[in-house]
């Protein structure tokens, strides 16, 4: 399919140790979207230094909205795909072929699982999840999107679903999707996104609101 572009959004918050190499690694896939959440370092310089399209917040805003500040550039921009990559090194940009490949041949979702899923709370998650829809693995941060879904829905998150809400929009309108295992190298420290009681307490609220919808 010539001329099929593919946006990598990374969305990044004080990721100045890892956002150069990462950006880097995506290149040979994509053209890498960093949106740099109002970093306090050097993130978004050298994302710019190594040839990243940066969207710049100007206050902190968060996993979600960071994500809907990319689809917003990808779309501007006309891409055809966006795959969500996380800027701390944890995903392998190899994987990123394959992804591509599916997107190519006509899936609106390739969903991201990873090998062990470590927290609770996020393992009730998937399992919820995965009696709904079938889907192993909801909050893997690595995922492909065709735009048709997203001009479809219109938005990427409305509710702060934690990269959740177009994927099950698309689960939910019976698009097609693939599930695909992916690696994941361990983090050397903790995400700076959110803590930990944080990202637990929203990943309940999460779970509450699907088994009630």
């Amino acid at each position: 399919m010539a001329g099929y572009k593919v946006a990598i959004v990374i969305p990044a918050f004080n990721e100045e140790n890892t956002i150069e190499k990462v950006v880097e690694s995506v290149k040979p896939y994509g053209f890498p979207i960093v949106v740099n959440d109002a970093s306090t370092d050097n993130t978004e310089q050298l994302a710019s230094q190594v040839g990243a399209i940066v969207v710049n917040h100007k206050t902190n805003r968060g996993y979600d909205q960071s994500l809907n500040s990319g689809f917003i550039e990808a779309n501007k921009r006309n891409f055809d795909a966006v795959i969500t990559f996380d800027a701390d090194g944890q995903h392998n940009p190899k994987m990123l072929a394959e992804y591509i490949k599916y997107l190519k041949n006509g899936k609106d979702l390739v969903l991201g699982v990873r090998p062990k899923i470590e927290r609770i709370v996020e393992r009730l998650f998937a399992v919820c999840t995965k009696l709904k829809f079938g889907w192993e693995d909801p909050l893997c941060g690595m995922k492909g999107y065709s735009t048709k879904l997203y001009k479809k829905q219109g938005y990427f998150d409305s509710y702060g679903s934690i990269g959740t809400e177009l994927s099950i929009f698309g689960l939910i309108g019976q698009y097609s999707y693939v599930q695909l295992c992916i690696d994941i190298s361990k983090r050397k420290d903790q995400s700076r996104f959110y803590s930990a009681f944080l990202s637990n307490w929203r990943i309940l609220k999460l779970l509450v609101r699907l088994c009630l919808s």
